[in-house]
């Protein structure tokens, strides 16, 4: 009899589509030389539910289905309940990714040692025994509830489950671990997709929550298939400058929370830091005037900061002008430059612009319009604005400043952090639940007039 030829299939590495010969550009996606060659695994004779493998599924009416209450888990960290929605739901597969060094296995392993209501089982693929148990020593935080196994495959992963019996899974990361069924190795598509399907379906009939922790690509999104992010309920992603002390957990996907919250962290010798007030460390201490500095009120997701604009205006030296931006998009900058020579008559095309953010963190608010012009202008002017003044409008292509959002919010901030004199748009506050006598409110609807309120 014949030996049956082994079929091979080509996966895109960017979202996971298959196609049965090699292509230079993924059909679906379209991004050139992502095509790998697998090995195409058996097929099955029936596959199984969710619900287990001897269950079938019937229909049923919406009103007829039971939902039940469940009660989340509270982890420790109070910016991470935030970020999860109040909590971490039963059930539920958690992914979380950044970049290389950013914290990741941190975060989850100094929550996880401070759990003392369940047994934890953290799977390692990438580090040993001793040096996590190095990590907890520094963090300051050693339980008897976490244990650690340092495993890579997938079946013997599941055999420690069941000998377990844990209240809480850790994996990490999902690219280490491979499955026996299939000859790929690990981190390829075919064996992310395979360990994330078996792992979400334990998850769904024991109850149990189970985080994983993912790489990420060159382009920041997470390293593997697409279909690892559509398979599970949140993805979180933890970023900032590896360069700097804070880092911001933010919500890509969340099945049961809100997906506008974000969490502040600050990286410290005893591990991570939860920052309750980030205005306050985001703003310079110093109280001297400076030109080239103001002060702007951004929103990161439904929390409204206080952020410290930077910019230096200078004669180009060498003939052909430089446009260097840290924390801001670069093509909102150059539009910026172009309202302000255009419609306001400065001239700046044969000048050095350097624009930074500071504290480190990005922002694409497009509320920081106003503070990125007044900060550009001061700088050009060497007029410095008052330490007490803080700003929030987006600029439009005629030189208007246009309202935005949650106008409020940003002036209750800049009021509970003592600033005197806050330009918004006019307009902006109609109807606002506002108590002016702490700060004066300056409404403005001309870069112009922005200009002459605080030059004038």
């Amino acid at each position: 009899m014949a030996k049956t030829k082994t079929k091979s299939v080509w996966y895109c590495t960017e979202c996971g589509a298959d196609s049965p010969k090699w292509e230079g550009r993924c059909p679906s996606c379209g991004a050139w030389n992502t095509m790998v060659e697998e090995k195409a695994p058996a097929k099955q004779s029936k596959s199984r539910s969710l619900l287990g493998s001897g269950m079938k599924s019937q229909p049923q009416k919406v009103s007829e289905i039971e939902t039940a209450d469940l009660p989340r888990i509270i982890m420790p960290s109070k910016e991470l309940n935030r970020v999860l929605g109040g909590g971490l739901v039963p059930g539920s597969m958690v992914l979380i990714g950044g970049e290389p060094g950013i914290g990741k296995s941190t975060l989850v392993l100094q929550n996880t040692l401070s759990i003392k209501s369940r047994k934890i089982l953290y799977v390692s693929g990438e580090e040993s025994a001793a040096q996590l148990r190095m990590r907890a020593d520094r963090l300051g935080r050693v339980s008897d509830n976490v244990y650690i196994v340092c495993e890579t495959s997938l079946d013997t992963i599941f055999e420690h489950i069941e000998s377990t019996a844990p209240g809480m899974l850790i994996v990490d990361s999902i690219q280490t671990i491979a499955s026996d069924d299939l000859e790929s190795p690990a981190g390829s598509v075919g064996q992310v997709r395979e360990c994330s399907a078996r792992l979400l379906r334990y998850a769904k009939e024991s109850g149990v929550p189970v985080l994983l922790i993912g790489h990420i690509n060159k382009e920041g999104s997470i390293a593997g298939p697409k279909v690892l992010e559509h398979i599970v309920d949140t993805v979180l992603q933890f970023e900032g400058d590896r360069n700097y002390m804070y880092r911001i957990l933010r919500s890509i996907k969340n099945r049961f929370g809100s997906t506008s919250e974000i969490g502040i962290y600050e990286m410290c010798r005893q591990g991570l830091r939860e920052v309750t007030n980030p205005s306050e460390i985001l703003l310079s201490h110093s109280r001297e005037e400076l030109s080239g500095t103001t002060i702007g009120v951004a929103m990161e997701g439904i929390r409204s900061l206080m952020i410290e604009v930077q910019a230096l205006v200078s004669t180009a030296a060498y003939g052909t002008p430089q446009r260097s931006v840290t924390g801001f998009d670069a093509k909102r900058m150059n539009m910026l430059l172009a309202v302000l020579e255009k419609r306001v008559g400065f001239k700046l095309a044969q000048k050095d612009v350097f624009l930074n953010i500071a504290g480190g963190i990005k922002v694409n608010d497009p509320a920081l319009d106003l503070a990125v012009i007044c900060a550009i202008l001061s700088s050009n002017v060497d007029m410095s604005v008052p330490a007490d003044v803080c700003m929030a409008g987006e600029v439009g292509l005629s030189g208007e400043i246009r309202p935005v959002m949650k106008m409020e919010q940003r002036v209750k901030e800049a009021q509970k952090l003592g600033m005197k004199r806050m330009l918004v748009p006019s307009g902006s506050l109609k109807g606002a639940d506002i108590s002016a006598d702490t700060m004066e409110i300056v409404e403005v609807a001309k870069v112009e007039e922005a200009f002459r309120a605080l030059f004038a």
